[in-house]
């Protein structure tokens, strides 16, 4: 079983790709471009799935980070990837990804190697 603080340094290394992949971005743009959302979404998943493996405990000591939610967003992405809005995903893109790197960041220990 792995440690919290390893699934956190996924979830954070997949946040940091979102805000890479995003780079010279709009909506319009994203929503044009299925090569963009493929990597998007799928780094989507990958924090999805990390937070769900996050102990319950941990969760319950950083209700800082919405893990209900990240999970949610994990769920519709891979059960009902038929119904995915490219708006919603980009509104996560810029809303909610820079405010989750902060606060992961506040939790990883700084020797951890984040390349």
């Amino acid at each position: 079983m792995r440690d919290d603080e390893t699934i956190l340094l996924d979830m954070l290394i997949a946040a940091r790709k979102v805000q890479q992949f995003a780079v010279g971005l709009d909506a319009e743009s994203f929503t044009q471009s299925e090569l963009h959302q493929s990597a998007i979404v799928r780094e989507l998943q990958i924090i999805g799935e990390a937070a769900r493996q996050v102990s319950d405990t941990y969760k319950s000591n950083h209700p800082e980070i919405d893990w209900h939610r990240i999970a949610g967003l994990r769920n519709r992405l891979v059960h009902e990837y038929f119904r995915i809005s490219l708006e919603i995903v980009w509104r996560t893109v810029e809303e909610d990804i820079g405010v989750l790197i902060e606060r992961i960041e506040k939790l990883i220990p700084p020797d951890e190697d984040l390349s």
